[in-house]
């Protein structure tokens, strides 16, 4: 249940060690994108770490591993920091079906959140023991190409299983072997504009790429639906003729870059700050969509894939909306 706000509620200095190790685990992760870009710009000021600056921007400059698979840790993924972050919310994870090995999968992540939490709590991670789940499955979880340019923060990405999602990346993932597969957050970064607790709208009508993807890599398509995903933050209200949206969408068309002005709770109350709310997160990987190779897809055949993906995603919602989002303010609708 999502709680109303009332007057501002103060921890008590009593809160279990448990908690407090769960609620430390989160800052960390928040903290990790500022941490990482301090460290760098420190180093470029002192003269005895020059050369090693040098040498990793160079490093960078040159690094294909990006489209290439990324640098995958299973020490990084299986991180004991990882358990308690997941515990904090909690985050769990819910299959429908079995996956073949032999296959390649591409999995379409709904809703984006404000930062697809749920996403990389199972598939960045083994917190949830996705490699046990779905054993001889890799899945590569992808995000802006933009963000392999932010030193060091990208070698942390890549530990955990990150990589492009320029078309080649996704085909040279897929292209490995049997089991290699891809995530993809299918809404972008613009969903997360809309992202407020119990609201689930989609932007879906118009992704067709991964669709296309698809078929002419013979991928099976694996809807994914993260119920809850959309209530650990609030966000200031910006409807679609507000100036705050209208501000939000010019930023987005003139750098690529969403701003979502969001807020949740902080270390030491609940209800202010920036650390996300504890309400729990349920992953749902629903059932594979058989798709036949076909390298010159017609314009029909295209929306038929992409039909049979919506009803796939539509299943998970029926099935277990009642459930995972018993109060949720919309049903899951489909607004572009």
């Amino acid at each position: 249940m999502i709680p109303k706000k009332s007057k501002l509620r103060v921890a008590p200095f009593n809160v279990p060690f448990v908690r407090r190790r769960q609620t430390c685990a989160v800052f960390l992760w928040l903290i990790s994108l500022p941490s990482t870009i301090a460290l760098f710009l420190i180093s470029c000021t002192i003269p005895f770490f020059w050369p090693f600056v040098i040498a990793y921007s160079l490093f960078v400059l040159f690094d294909i591993a990006p489209e290439n698979g990324g640098r995958r840790s299973n020490f990084c993924r299986r991180l004991q920091l990882w358990k308690w972050y997941a515990d904090f919310f909690p985050v769990s994870l819910v299959k429908q079906a079995e996956l073949d090995p032999k296959k390649n999968y591409i999995f379409g992540y709904h809703p984006h959140g404000i930062i697809s939490v749920g996403a990389w709590t199972n598939f960045c991670t083994e917190a949830n023991n996705v490699s046990e789940v779905f054993p001889g499955v890799t899945i590569n979880m992808l995000m802006l190409t933009s963000n392999f340019n932010i030193p060091l923060y990208r070698d942390f990405f890549m530990a955990h299983g990150l990589c492009s999602v320029s078309r080649q990346s996704c085909v040279n993932i897929l292209e490995k072997g049997p089991g290699n597969s891809i995530l993809i957050v299918v809404g972008g970064a613009f969903e997360s504009l809309s992202a407020r607790p119990g609201v689930y709208n989609l932007i879906l009508k118009k992704r067709l790429g991964f669709i296309k993807l698809a078929l002419s890599k013979g991928a099976d398509l694996v809807p994914v639906f993260s119920f809850g995903e959309n209530d650990i933050w609030d966000q200031v209200n910006n409807e679609s003729n507000s100036f705050v949206f209208k501000l939000q969408s010019i930023v987005h068309k003139a750098s690529g870059v969403t701003i979502p002005l969001f807020h949740g709770r902080g270390i030491f109350n609940y209800e202010w700050g920036l650390l996300p709310h504890r309400r729990p997160i349920v992953t749902v990987v629903g059932k594979p969509i058989s798709v036949k190779q076909n390298d010159n897809p017609t314009n029909e055949e295209v929306l038929e894939l992409q039909n049979q993906y919506i009803n796939g995603l539509f299943e998970i919602w029926d099935q277990y909306k009642d459930v995972y989002a018993k109060d949720r303010v919309s049903d899951l609708t489909l607004v572009e």
